[in-house]
Protein backbone atom coordinates (compact mmCIF):
# COMPACT_ATOMS: atom_id res chain seq x y z
CA UNK A 1 0.00 0.00 0.00
CA UNK A 2 1.26 3.49 -0.79
CA UNK A 3 1.49 6.24 1.82
CA UNK A 4 -1.76 7.86 0.61
CA UNK A 5 -3.57 4.62 1.47
CA UNK A 6 -1.98 4.59 4.93
CA UNK A 7 -2.99 8.21 5.41
CA UNK A 8 -6.58 7.39 4.39
CA UNK A 9 -6.70 4.52 6.88
CA UNK A 10 -5.24 6.76 9.61
CA UNK A 11 -7.94 9.38 8.97
CA UNK A 12 -10.69 6.76 9.22
CA UNK A 13 -9.16 5.39 12.43
CA UNK A 14 -8.97 8.90 13.89
CA UNK A 15 -12.56 9.66 13.00
CA UNK A 16 -13.80 6.43 14.59
CA UNK A 17 -11.71 6.72 17.77
CA UNK A 18 -11.80 10.51 18.27
CA UNK A 19 -15.12 11.73 16.98
CA UNK A 20 -17.77 9.17 16.06
CA UNK A 21 -17.45 5.69 17.58
CA UNK A 22 -21.24 5.30 17.39
CA UNK A 23 -21.11 5.29 13.57
CA UNK A 24 -18.87 2.22 13.82
CA UNK A 25 -20.79 0.54 16.62
CA UNK A 26 -17.77 0.55 18.94
CA UNK A 27 -17.62 1.40 22.63
CA UNK A 28 -14.76 3.42 24.10
CA UNK A 29 -13.84 2.96 27.74
CA UNK A 30 -13.04 5.91 30.04
CA UNK A 31 -9.51 6.07 28.61
CA UNK A 32 -10.64 5.94 24.97
CA UNK A 33 -9.71 2.29 24.34
CA UNK A 34 -11.76 -0.24 22.43
CA UNK A 35 -11.28 -3.90 21.57
CA UNK A 36 -8.89 -4.11 18.59
CA UNK A 37 -10.53 -7.08 16.77
CA UNK A 38 -13.95 -5.41 17.10
CA UNK A 39 -12.47 -2.13 15.85
CA UNK A 40 -10.94 -3.82 12.80
CA UNK A 41 -14.23 -5.56 11.95
CA UNK A 42 -16.11 -2.27 12.31
CA UNK A 43 -13.74 -0.37 10.01
CA UNK A 44 -13.91 -3.14 7.41
CA UNK A 45 -17.70 -3.19 7.63
CA UNK A 46 -18.08 0.56 7.20
CA UNK A 47 -15.29 1.22 4.66
CA UNK A 48 -15.08 -2.10 2.74
CA UNK A 49 -11.27 -2.07 2.64
CA UNK A 50 -9.71 -4.24 -0.09
CA UNK A 51 -7.67 -6.02 1.00
CA UNK A 52 -9.37 -6.16 4.38
CA UNK A 53 -7.85 -4.08 7.17
CA UNK A 54 -5.73 -6.15 9.57
CA UNK A 55 -3.84 -5.59 12.80
CA UNK A 56 -0.61 -5.70 10.78
CA UNK A 57 -1.89 -2.90 8.50
CA UNK A 58 -2.88 -0.79 11.52
CA UNK A 59 0.61 -1.32 12.97
CA UNK A 60 2.06 -0.24 9.58
CA UNK A 61 -0.07 2.93 9.74
CA UNK A 62 1.26 3.62 13.23
CA UNK A 63 4.92 3.00 12.33
CA UNK A 64 4.77 5.19 9.21
CA UNK A 65 2.88 8.11 10.78
CA UNK A 66 4.55 11.46 11.25
CA UNK A 67 3.13 11.63 14.80
CA UNK A 68 2.21 9.07 17.42
CA UNK A 69 -1.60 9.20 17.16
CA UNK A 70 -2.66 5.74 18.35
CA UNK A 71 -1.69 3.21 20.95
CA UNK A 72 -2.31 -0.52 21.18
CA UNK A 73 -2.16 -2.18 24.61
CA UNK A 74 -3.41 -5.65 25.53
CA UNK A 75 -5.20 -6.04 22.17
CA UNK A 76 -7.04 -2.73 22.68
CA UNK A 77 -6.57 0.46 20.65
CA UNK A 78 -7.08 4.15 21.36
CA UNK A 79 -6.38 7.55 19.83
CA UNK A 80 -3.98 9.39 22.11
CA UNK A 81 -5.44 12.89 21.70
CA UNK A 82 -7.78 15.02 19.62
CA UNK A 83 -11.11 13.73 20.89
CA UNK A 84 -14.23 15.78 20.40
CA UNK A 85 -16.37 13.39 22.47
CA UNK A 86 -16.89 14.83 25.97
CA UNK A 87 -15.62 12.71 28.82
CA UNK A 88 -13.36 10.45 26.78
CA UNK A 89 -9.72 10.10 27.71
CA UNK A 90 -8.57 10.73 31.21
CA UNK A 91 -5.05 12.12 31.40
CA UNK A 92 -2.80 12.47 34.41
CA UNK A 93 -1.51 16.02 34.96
CA UNK A 94 2.20 16.37 34.16
CA UNK A 95 4.87 19.06 34.21
CA UNK A 96 5.28 20.43 30.69
CA UNK A 97 8.47 21.59 28.99
CA UNK A 98 9.21 25.25 29.77
CA UNK A 99 8.20 26.36 26.27
CA UNK A 100 5.55 24.98 23.92
CA UNK A 101 4.11 26.23 20.63
CA UNK A 102 0.72 26.54 18.96
CA UNK A 103 0.12 27.04 15.26
CA UNK A 104 -3.12 28.71 14.18
CA UNK A 105 -4.75 30.57 11.32
CA UNK A 106 -4.31 34.35 11.09
CA UNK A 107 -8.08 34.86 11.15
CA UNK A 108 -8.29 33.41 14.68
CA UNK A 109 -5.72 35.75 16.24
CA UNK A 110 -8.12 38.56 17.31
CA UNK A 111 -10.28 36.06 19.20
CA UNK A 112 -7.27 34.24 20.67
CA UNK A 113 -5.73 37.50 21.88
CA UNK A 114 -9.02 38.39 23.58
CA UNK A 115 -10.15 34.98 24.95
CA UNK A 116 -6.92 32.96 25.06
CA UNK A 117 -6.59 29.47 23.60
CA UNK A 118 -9.77 27.43 23.99
CA UNK A 119 -10.38 23.78 23.04
CA UNK A 120 -13.24 24.70 20.67
CA UNK A 121 -14.64 21.39 19.27
CA UNK A 122 -12.04 19.29 21.07
CA UNK A 123 -11.60 18.39 24.71
CA UNK A 124 -8.23 20.11 25.06
CA UNK A 125 -6.04 22.81 23.57
CA UNK A 126 -3.25 21.12 21.60
CA UNK A 127 0.29 22.44 21.98
CA UNK A 128 3.44 21.33 20.15
CA UNK A 129 6.91 20.70 21.52
CA UNK A 130 8.59 22.17 18.44
CA UNK A 131 8.11 24.93 15.89
CA UNK A 132 7.90 22.57 12.90
CA UNK A 133 4.95 20.65 14.33
CA UNK A 134 3.19 23.89 15.29
CA UNK A 135 3.71 25.18 11.76
CA UNK A 136 2.33 21.96 10.24
CA UNK A 137 -0.75 22.14 12.48
CA UNK A 138 -1.36 25.80 11.68
CA UNK A 139 -0.87 25.13 7.97
CA UNK A 140 -3.96 22.92 7.96
CA UNK A 141 -6.08 26.07 8.28
CA UNK A 142 -3.92 28.80 6.77
CA UNK A 143 -1.13 28.82 4.18
CA UNK A 144 0.67 31.40 6.34
CA UNK A 145 -0.09 30.35 9.94
CA UNK A 146 0.71 32.32 13.05
CA UNK A 147 2.94 30.61 15.62
CA UNK A 148 2.40 31.32 19.31
CA UNK A 149 5.15 30.69 21.85
CA UNK A 150 3.69 29.40 25.10
CA UNK A 151 5.32 30.09 28.46
CA UNK A 152 4.26 26.69 29.74
CA UNK A 153 6.44 26.94 32.85
CA UNK A 154 4.69 30.14 34.01
CA UNK A 155 1.25 28.76 33.10
CA UNK A 156 1.95 25.55 35.02
CA UNK A 157 3.17 27.54 38.04
CA UNK A 158 -0.06 29.56 37.90
CA UNK A 159 -2.09 26.36 38.16
CA UNK A 160 -2.88 25.51 34.53
CA UNK A 161 -3.06 21.72 34.20
CA UNK A 162 -1.02 20.16 31.37
CA UNK A 163 -1.24 16.61 30.07
CA UNK A 164 0.95 14.54 27.77
CA UNK A 165 -0.70 13.78 24.41
CA UNK A 166 2.36 12.07 22.93
CA UNK A 167 6.04 12.87 22.41
CA UNK A 168 5.20 15.96 20.29
CA UNK A 169 1.83 17.05 21.68
CA UNK A 170 0.89 18.50 25.06
CA UNK A 171 -2.67 19.28 26.11
CA UNK A 172 -4.32 21.78 28.45
CA UNK A 173 -7.91 22.75 29.19
CA UNK A 174 -7.48 26.38 28.12
CA UNK A 175 -4.71 28.93 28.16
CA UNK A 176 -5.15 32.65 28.97
CA UNK A 177 -3.48 35.09 26.58
CA UNK A 178 -1.00 36.29 29.21
CA UNK A 179 0.91 32.99 28.81
CA UNK A 180 1.76 33.31 25.12
CA UNK A 181 3.21 35.71 22.62
CA UNK A 182 3.05 35.81 18.85
CA UNK A 183 6.32 34.40 17.68
CA UNK A 184 5.77 34.31 13.96
CA UNK A 185 3.31 36.11 11.71
CA UNK A 186 3.67 35.32 8.03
Amino acid sequence: MVNQDLKFISKKMSYALRHNPDKYGIQLDEYGYTDLPTFIKALNRVHHFHPALTKAKIEEVMVNADKQRFEIKSNRICALYGHSIPGIIKHQPATPPAVLYHGTARRFIPSIEKLGLLPMQRQFVHLSTDLQTAYQVGSRHDAKPVILQIDAAAAHQAGIQFYVGNDQVWLCDELPARFFKILKKN
